[in-house]
């Protein structure tokens, strides 16, 4: 009954939203429209997720939505380095939200900010259990 499925973001800059995800997260742009000038949609694929960019003011003028009051949702992405990532992300000047730290026993996890302020989750495995006393959570001043 149902295939495919994507999730979308409601964005200020739809051209913005493509660099930051092309470029931190290497997502590949699979459709764009209109084709020239400033894209009001466009799509993103990263493994098996697509990613979608939908102009703010486009979908409160064509479809009367209004979106965007702040984060409701994140995306999450999974690494083999968190550390690493997110050192490389925070030396490009990327927004940081949280510095990386371990969580829920075999997690390690960080986040950033998009260019419109939703979270990213980078997220990997550890293969040693917290022990008691360590850090669970540490938050960037941002």
């Amino acid at each position: 009954m149902f295939g495919d499925p994507q999730i979308n973001f409601y964005v200020q800059d739809v051209e913005a939203s493509t660099r930051f995800y092309r470029n931190a997260f290497g997502f590949t742009e699979t459709f764009r429209t209109p084709k020239q000038g400033r894209p009001i949609h466009a799509e993103m694929r990263l493994a098996q997720l697509t990613l979608g960019f939908a102009a703010m003011d486009v979908a409160r003028e064509m479809h009367g939505i209004t979106a965007g009051t702040g984060p409701s949702a994140e995306l999450v992405v999974w690494t083999d380095d968190v550390d690493r990532v997110y050192a490389d992300l925070a030396a490009r000047e990327v927004r940081t939200l949280s510095a990386p730290h371990d969580f829920l026993d075999s997690l390690r996890a960080a986040w950033v900010a998009d260019p419109d302020g939703n979270p990213v989750q980078i997220v990997m495995r550890r293969a040693a259990p917290i022990t008691p006393g360590e850090n669970r959570h540490r938050r960037d001043p941002g």
